[in-house]
């Protein structure tokens, strides 16, 4: 009885979660649309010390966006993934904040260590979800 449910649970869990195509499109779109509103508010981001945290913490959201358009690329393409992916998506992400301010680029590094790690931890949790747990006898 117990393993049915178990069974029942993790295709509820796959059900919810999008798959490579459409999450590597929205991440894309997300990552345009992030930019492009960051490049066009960049003299406001700018211009005061919250601002230029909140300018930073927008470059790191085009880290995340970013990873995970080239993961899900990779996926669908069958390539192995890697620290190159995470290094590439930091590199543009700094690029990024750079236009805006120049502290941008350590509160942008800061915030992108803690998605990073974030995401490091879910993708754990729901690899140990997905995996059969093995019967001990």
């Amino acid at each position: 009885m117990g393993a049915k449910i178990d069974r029942v649970l993790n295709q509820a869990t796959f059900c919810n979660m999008a798959g490579a195509g459409s999450s590597m499109l929205y991440s894309f779109l997300l990552f345009v649309v992030t930019l492009s509103l960051q490049e066009m508010y960049r003299a406001k981001l700018a211009s005061s010390e919250l601002f230029t945290i909140l300018g930073g913490f927008t470059s790191s959201l085009i880290f995340l966006l970013l990873l995970t358009f080239i993961g899900n690329y990779q996926e669908t393409c069958g390539i192995r993934t890697g620290w190159g992916t995470v290094i590439f998506a930091e590199a543009v992400a700094l690029i990024a904040a750079s236009t805006v301010h120049r502290v941008c680029i350590t509160t942008c590094f800061l915030f992108s260590a803690g998605l990073l790690y974030e995401v490091n931890q879910l993708s754990g949790m729901m690899l140990s979800k997905s995996e059969p747990k093995a019967k001990r006898f």
